[in-house]
């Protein structure tokens, strides 16, 4: 156990928060997610939500100002424009803690599989809210 670090930040996580570059991507995933299979390391949070992940990976970790989609959503089969709760929690939640708030983008299924393969890591909880994933990708830390 750490001071001031919250406990659902686990070891594994807080090594690839930390190892991760300006511009490198983590993907946050929900239950569903074909996590193992996609390639990056995946790291086990079974015990959470995204909701509160997020949360806690926004409290030590900035988001890119660089880019114009430093977060990411996966779009809703058969209704892109839709916008599920879960994402309504999660740009609540950017709103509140990122220091860099930005407005939750969107892409295709397929798309987002795509990106999360390419992340630097894949971090899967037991989120089991449908459509509870997001890609969120590293600023600068500004001294």
């Amino acid at each position: 156990m750490l001071r001031n670090i919250n406990p659902l930040l686990s070891p594994e996580l807080l090594f690839c928060l930390r190892a991760m570059g300006h511009g490198d991507e983590i993907a946050l995933v929900d239950a569903n997610f074909p996590a193992e299979s996609l390639g990056p390391d995946c790291v086990r949070a079974d015990g959470s939500d995204n909701s509160a992940i997020l949360s806690v990976v926004l409290e030590v970790m900035p988001l890119d100002n660089f880019v114009p989609d430093p977060a990411l959503c996966m779009q809703v089969v058969d209704n892109p424009a839709a916008v599920p709760d879960t994402v309504k929690d999660f740009q609540s939640i950017i709103n509140q803690i990122a220091d860099a708030p930005a407005e939750i983008q969107s892409i295709e299924r397929f798309a987002f599989y795509e990106r999360a393969a390419k992340s630097f890591a894949v971090v899967q909880t037991g989120e089991r809210r449908l459509y509870g994933n997001i890609i969120l990708k590293k600023g600068v830390i500004k001294t």
